[in-house]
C-alpha cells in the first residue's frame, strides 16, 4: 500500500474563530456556537446529504490547517497537566501529529439551500477554526459510539473545570445577541495554557470581528475589554 495517500477537501467550516488562541479544546464544550459548513463546488450534489437530516449529530474528519505541515512530536505537554507533565503524542489530541487530521461530534441543527452555495449545514459545538478544511463526514450512532462507562485516562481532571466570567454589560452589550452564550462558554473554558496564571498578564483573542480582551485571577476571568476588528 502506498505511504502517501491523496486526502481531498470535501468542504470548509465558517465559524466565529478566526485563531487558534480561544477555540474550545473539545467539541461540545461551547454548544452554543453555531458554525456553518460549506462544500467545495464537486461536492454540492444534493444526493451527498440523502438522509443526513434525520440524524442529530455527525462526525466531521479534518484537518489542522493552522499546525506548520511536517511538524509532529512523539511526546507532548497536555495543557490540563500544568504543560510540564509530557505524554505520548497517541495519548492526546494534540494537533502536533504524525498526520494532523481532527476528530470532532457536533450537533446537526439544520441543513439549509443556498442559491450561491448549494446545501450547507448549520452544526453547534464544533471546536475548528474559521476556513477549517473538512475531509469527511460521517453521522454519529449512539448504540456504537457512545461510551457512558470509558475512562478518560488524564483527561478526567479537567472534566469540572470552569471559571466564572465577568463582563461589564456595557462591553457584553456590543457583541450581537445571538453571539454572546457562545462566547462566555469559550471563556468560561480559560483558552490560557494552564502554565500562565499570572492575574496581571492580559490575553485576547478574536471572535466574530471582535478582539475580547481579559485577565484571569483564579478563578475569575474578567473580560476588561472589547474591540472592534
Amino acid at each position: 500500500m502506498d505511504k502517501d495517500v491523496n486526502i481531498r477537501v470535501i468542504a470548509r467550516i465558517h465559524s466565529d474563530f478566526t485563531t487558534k488562541f480561544g477555540i474550545p479544546r473539545q467539541s461540545g464544550l461551547a454548544p452554543s456556537q453555531i458554525s456553518t459548513i460549506i462544500f467545495e463546488k464537486e461536492f454540492r450534489d444534493e444526493n451527498v446529504l440523502r438522509g443526513l437530516e434525520d440524524y442529530s449529530h455527525i462526525w466531521l474528519i479534518w484537518g489542522f490547517s493552522m499546525v506548520p505541515t511536517g511538524k509532529w512530536s512523539p511526546t507532548v505537554k497536555p495543557p490540563r497537566l500544568g504543560g510540564n507533565k509530557r505524554m505520548g503524542v497517541f495519548a492526546t489530541r494534540s494537533p502536533f501529529r504524525p498526520n494532523p487530521i481532527g476528530l470532532s461530534s457536533v450537533k446537526l441543527i439544520k441543513i439549509e439551500k443556498s442559491a450561491k452555495y448549494g446545501f450547507i449545514l448549520h452544526v453547534g459545538g464544533a471546536d475548528l477554526a474559521d476556513n477549517t478544511p473538512i475531509y469527511d463526514i460521517k453521522p454519529y450512532l449512539s448504540f456504537t459510539d457512545s461510551h457512558p462507562n470509558a475512562i478518560n485516562g488524564f483527561a478526567d481532571s479537567g472534566l469540572s473545570y470552569g471559571l466564572k466570567v465577568v463582563f461589564d454589560q456595557k462591553l457584553l452589550s456590543m457583541i450581537p445577541e445571538y453571539k454572546r452564550a457562545a462566547l462566555i462558554e469559550a471563556l468560561e473554558q480559560d483558552p490560557r495554557p494552564a502554565y500562565q496564571d499570572d492575574p496581571n498578564t492580559p490575553y485576547g483573542f478574536e471572535y466574530a470581528g471582535f478582539d475580547i480582551r481579559f485577565k484571569v485571577d483564579g478563578n475569575i476571568l474578567t473580560v476588561f475589554n472589547v474591540i472592534y476588528l
